[in-house]
This record gives C-alpha cells, structure tokens and sequence, in this order.
C-alpha cells in the first residue's frame, strides 16, 4: 500500500530538509557577500577611481560585474557601465578599443581580462586571441623570433604590462643580432627606434629610387648619414635638402663664384669633369673666344665680377696704343681680331666719294688717330696755281667726289655779254683764257689790248 504522505519520489521530511538547506546555504551567501561563490580573489591593482572604488578587489557585490542569466544586459555591458573611457575608445577606430572591436566584433571584454586569479595577477592575457598590433603604428610582420630562435611574445618587448613598451627592447634585441651595426645606428640616428620604424623594415632594402631623390653615380655609395645627417625621424629624413650645394658647398673650389646650381656644369656621374654652358651666362662664348682656356679670363680662377668688356682682356693687343679708344667691338669682331672694320660714317668725318677709296695710313700717318684736323687743307695742300688766292676753304669750289671738276662759285665780275652771234664768249670761257699762269689778277685789256673789236660784232 503506497504512503499518502509521498510527494511522487520526495518525501515530507525531504522536501521540508530541503527547503531548510536552501534557506541556509542563501543565508551564508548572504552574510558572507557572496564570497562562497568566488573562483578566486579578484585583482587589488590600484587605478583610477570609479563609483568610490580603485581596483577590483574592493567590489563587494558579485552583481556589480555578472548578471543574472535572465537578464538582458551582458557582463561587457557591466564593464562599461562602469569604465565608460573604454566605451568611448570603443567608439572610434583610430583608438585601441575601438580597432579591437572593429577587427574582431565577436571579443568580449573577459577573452583578454581575466579576474579572481589573485591580488597580482596580471589582468590583461590575449590567450590565443590576436592582437591587431599593425593598426597602433608599429607591425609584427619581420618580428616572429628571436635571434636565438625563439618566438617572440608580447612580454618580450613589453614586460609585465602590455599598456607599455620598454624603451631598450630595440636596442637589446638588435645588439645581439649586430651589435656594431645597432651602435652605429643609435649614434647616427638615435635611440628612439619608433621614431623612424614602424615593423615593416623597409629600410633593410631601402630603394631610395623610389623617391624624388634618385641614388645615381657617385651618390650610390654614399652612407645615409652623409645626407641625413643628425636625422632622428621620419620627417627628418623626409626634409633632408635636395640640391647639390646644401652637400656639396665644402666642396666648392669657386667659393660660390658661380652660385649655387653645381649641376650647370657637375654631374652624379662624377665632380670632375666638369662642363660649363658658357652661354647661359651673360657673356656667351663665340667665334675664337669659344677656344679661349678658361684661365685666359678667369685669372687665379676669379670667375665672380669678371670684367666682360674686349679692353680688359686685349689691352695688351692693342696695336693703336689706345688711340681708338676702348670700344674694340667697334671694329673687331669675336671670329677674328685682324677681320676689322672701322664705320668711318660713324664719326664726325664720314667717308664719301673719293674719300671711301683712300687707304688709312694716307690720313693717319704714322697710326695716328686722334686729334687729326677734318680740313681739307690739311691733306691738300693749296696748289702752286692757286697762289692762295682761294684762301683755305677747298669745298667752295671743289667736292668730295673728285678734285676735278671745280666749280667756283665766288661772285665773279662778269663782262657785258654782247648779244647772240657776236663772237664775245665771256661766260664760256675757261678760267685759263683769261688768267694764264698763276695770274688770277686780270683786266679786259689784258686780253684785248691791240685787238680791234669792231668787226666781231657790234655796230660798224
């Protein structure tokens, strides 16, 4: 016969001692803030301060951080609830947080912190989970092992706390991969490795071609430090001056003499030889001066404030001992110095009709030039027939064209001209006819005396 007092399985008794066993296991949890359902102690780490407390271990209720399984919050919900600058970060990518969730959405904040493993112990452990290290500016591509071999983990350059970097992990590392090298580098660019690396090692390989700036001739050899100098990061390197003279001024033999574009005459090839376009200065180089040496002109290699004028330089050829001034361009010309031609019609005695056919030296006797008298007396001579008659003024009878013809144009006593057919040829008469000799004095009787004018017209 079954018991009327059995509860299917359970008893009276046994649901009443479990009843009691819940009420006083409840009870406990209670008076003991639920520490009997701890894992562990929670970490004491001190940080900021957050709703009157500093660290995890001075979080009484369990309910501050788990939720009930009912609920609809979740456990992250409740971390950031409470460190609401990591809600914020989460928000933005360019922040550590928010580049974590972007990468891997599915993280909660308990798959990398992890609590009630003691006072000490760390609360950051990534386990199996990635970090995104290349998106905080610095990738893990060329750092997989160590030099000895082993893999390199997080504490292998960030220690105990992965929030920071010891600033000697490069320098330890790389030493005792080439400890030389390492010094080298840290004296020529600095200890700060971050400044300029970012992981990749792009410099390993470094194709300077690739820049503005291509390494050709002689500046493929040269050391990085040569052109960087004192750089101590990326933007340093990246202002480093492009032009030859910023490098090359202690190199300069002309002393800046003829300024500062090196490449006008150098090329990367080599410094020497060099070769200068005379012709993109201001005296360009023709005929016979483009076989000159330079030093011919640039005496004790003075090229700044060289004089450009033909004197300076031909002075000492000067077969006219200065007497046709300094304007040698004048008459000479740059394809040959014996080729000259003097414009005669430049000056204050142009050269016209007989006079363009006369030889030089029958004028400037003796090479002289200057202080000649224009006058025509003073080469022609008056003539014995003339007797000084006609003074000194030559033109007034005769041209340039040619001595002969003269033509005298004095107001000359004129006889009376008889009419037509009278035989009287005063007017056609040659200057002879009536003044033989040197006799310039005369009178009708001179010619007529004895002669009888009747007859030869006029009237009977």
């Amino acid at each position: 016969m079954k018991n009327a007092n059995r509860l299917g399985c359970l008893t009276g008794t046994g649901i009443i001692a479990a009843l009691i066993t819940i009420f006083v296991i409840f009870g406990v949890a209670y008076a003991s803030g639920s520490q009997m359902f701890s894992s562990g102690a929670l970490n004491a780490q001190p940080g900021e301060n957050i709703h009157g407390v500093n660290s995890h271990a001075q979080i009484i209720e369990c309910k501050s951080c788990h939720v009930a399984p009912w609920g609809q919050a979740t456990m992250a919900d409740q971390c950031l609830d409470c460190h609401e600058n990591i809600a914020d970060q989460m928000r933005d990518v360019a922040q550590l947080h928010g580049s974590i969730t972007a990468k891997s959405p599915s993280l909660a904040c308990r798959d990398c912190h992890h609590e009630h493993r003691g006072k000490t112990a760390s609360l950051t452990d990534l386990g199996d989970n990635t970090f995104p290290h290349d998106a905080f500016g610095f990738a893990l591509n060329e750092h997989k092992r160590m030099e000895s071999g082993q893999p390199i983990t997080c504490d292998s350059c960030h220690s105990d706390d992965l929030t920071t970097f010891t600033s000697d992990s490069c320098q330890t590392c790389h030493s005792d991969m080439d400890i030389v090298f390492a010094q080298g580098h840290i004296l020529s660019f600095g200890a700060d490795c971050l400044a300029c690396h970012d992981g990749v090692d792009r410099y390993g390989d470094f194709n300077h071609n690739a820049y503005p700036f291509d390494l050709k001739g002689g500046h493929a050899n040269v050391a990085c430090t040569k052109c960087h100098l004192d750089a101590r990061s990326i933007a340093d390197l990246q202002t480093a001056p492009q032009d030859c003279f910023s490098c090359h001024r202690q190199d300069d033999a002309h002393q800046g003499a003829f300024g500062a574009e090196c490449q006008n005459c150098h090329s990367v090839k080599g410094w020497t030889p060099a070769n200068f376009d005379h012709n993109l200065s201001s005296f360009k180089l023709e005929g016979e001066h483009s076989k000159a040496a330079c030093e011919e002109c640039h005496v004790n290699n003075v090229f700044k404030g060289t004089p450009q004028d033909c004197y300076s330089c031909h002075r000492k050829d000067d077969e006219h001992n200065g007497q046709y001034g300094t304007q040698c361009e004048s008459c000479h010309n740059p394809s040959d110095w014996e080729n000259a031609s003097f414009d005669h019609n430049s000056t204050g005695f142009p050269l016209r009709g007989g006079h363009a056919q006369v030889e030089c030296d029958e004028c400037h006797v003796g090479g002289t030039f200057e202080g000649l008298s224009t006058t025509c007396i003073s080469c022609h001579q008056d003539p014995a027939f003339h007797a000084g008659a006609f003074g000194s003024v030559c033109e007034s009878c005769h041209s340039v064209d040619s001595w002969l013809p003269a033509r005298f144009d004095i107001s000359h006593p004129e006889p009376r001209a008889e009419e037509e057919g009278t035989g009287i040829h005063h007017g056609g008469a040659s200057c002879r006819e009536c003044h033989p000799s040197s006799v310039f004095q005369s009178s009708c009787i001179a010619c007529h005396e004895g002669n009888n004018f009747e007859g030869e017209g006029g009237d009977d």
